[in-house]
């Protein structure tokens, strides 16, 4: 993706399949596995830096430097979940001016009330339309650079219908946002209906998670129904959440981690992951 931008690249037919991220570690992992783009979930960030639930805890500042320690580390683009821009049209503003100089590619807005929370999570939300669509013209108008993509993302299916999350959709579009994302649509013909609506007019995003609300489904099979972006946001952190139990299960019956090697990088291998021969030759140059 170096050569091209994510605008660029959301115009080419195949689908765009962005992995959840967390931090720089998994970024660099994710990039090295071939991905052309990434997804710096919330959720995630929640998860690791808070050992909390995506229920509105994590800032402003907490995402921004996290996605300041990524993309100072990846060339990937990222694209970031900005929650609900973190307060009024002004705080989106300064959301996205900061999101922007982080080194965001895209960045997701949602209209969730606060607190907001995991939108495959009961309970949610959502703020008056109009709301949302005068928070996307702040968005829209805070960007210094038009390659910086605003994604606007409805939560309204589960509180106000299929029909009115569309129509929220139709409203963010005419705003002029560059891609769309209708949280939780639960079943394939509510995915069909949403692509027959829009996918001929803006790419739409699918949001794969496991045990959620939108059956899983591959990113051929999405790209199939229409959509142009396939995110696995929260993945990431369930696969190492998993690991990470086997590891500390392990340690603690047998107070030492050989059972476990051959799950583990070693030390020459972890080095290698993250570039120390490399980093200690550039420091080379300056002895």
């Amino acid at each position: 993706m170096s050569t091209i931008s994510l605008h660029e690249r959301l115009q080419q037919p195949q689908i765009l399949l962005a992995p959840g991220v967390y931090d720089a570690l998994s970024a660099l992992v994710a990039e090295q596995a071939g991905f052309e783009a990434l997804y710096l979930s919330g959720a995630s960030i929640a998860y690791t830096r808070l050992g909390r639930s995506d229920v509105g805890l994590t800032t402003y500042t907490e995402v921004e430097d996290t996605l300041a320690r990524i993309t100072e580390r990846v060339r990937a683009p990222v694209i970031v979940d900005a929650d609900t821009g973190f307060g009024n049209a002004l705080n989106v503003q300064r959301t996205v001016r900061g999101f922007e100089r982080a080194g965001a590619a895209m960045v997701q807005i949602e209209d969730q009330g606060f607190p907001k929370r995991c939108g495959h999570l009961d309970g949610k939300s959502v703020v008056p339309a109009a709301e949302m669509v005068g928070k996307l013209r702040a968005a829209l108008d805070a960007r210094h650079h038009s390659h910086t993509l605003v994604l606007a993302r409805t939560d309204a299916l589960a509180v106000e219908g299929t029909e009115a999350a569309f129509d929220r959709a139709e409203q963010y579009l005419e705003c002029g946002v560059d891609a769309l994302f209708i949280e939780a649509l639960r079943t394939p013909e509510q995915m069909d209906a949403a692509c027959q609506r829009f996918a001929h007019r803006i790419p739409l995003l699918a949001n794969m998670v496991e045990g959620g609300k939108t059956p899983v489904q591959s990113a051929q099979e999405l790209g199939q129904r229409g959509f142009r972006i396939a995110i696995f946001p929260g993945g990431t952190a369930r696969a190492v959440a998993h690991t990470l139990q086997g590891y500390y299960a392990s340690l603690h019956t047998h107070q030492t981690t050989a059972p476990f090697k051959e799950r583990m990088l070693d030390f020459d291998g972890l080095n290698a992951l993250i570039g120390t021969p490399e980093l200690m030759e550039q420091g080379r140059k300056y002895e």
